[in-house]
């Protein structure tokens, strides 16, 4: 039997999503799987693979243009095939506090492709985060990386194991 072909695509606008994406396909790799990690831009065609990690980071509310147009292009393919959808975003603890309920646009972009689960994960804004808005916010005390490397890895494991039951 031959290695299960993984996508991990993600719509990041400054890069934490980017982090988690890459963190996901390191843990898959790991688990034996042949983990192929892209900006969701650059996915035209996921036919070539056995399963879809799609991830998108969350600004006020609303999920990454570059996710969302990435699941509506390849809406057919996806129905057809093993696909789990994360969010990058809140900047606090909450994700790890409790569960974060899909967004109404991640909500419609499950149901349109049949996603078994969706996860959401903190986010990241720092000093080196480009943009007045992201400055501002750490000015103001309301920046920081919230992204859980153990939680990420825990649901990269969760994956392998359902694509190897």
């Amino acid at each position: 039997m031959s290695t299960k072909r993984v996508l991990v695509a993600y719509g990041t606008k400054h890069g934490a999503t980017a982090g988690i994406a890459e963190q996901i396909g390191e843990t898959l790799r790991e688990d034996g799987l042949d983990a192929v990690v892209l900006p969701a831009d650059d996915v035209r065609d996921v036919r070539a693979y056995d399963a879809v990690v799609l991830g998108g980071s969350l600004y006020a509310g609303h999920w990454s243009n570059k996710a969302k147009h990435c699941a509506e292009r390849n809406a057919d393919s996806l129905r057809h095939r093993p696909v789990w959808l994360f969010s990058s975003g809140p900047l606090d603890r909450s994700a790890e506090e409790h569960d974060v309920p899909p967004v109404a646009a991640v909500a419609r972009q499950m149901q349109l492709i049949g996603a078994r689960e969706h996860m959401t994960f903190g986010g990241s804004i720092t000093a080196r985060t480009p943009g007045f808005l992201a400055k501002a916010m750490v000015r103001q005390g309301k920046g920081g990386d919230f992204r859980n490397p153990e939680r990420i890895r825990t649901w990269a494991h969760h994956i392998s194991a359902e694509l190897a039951a």
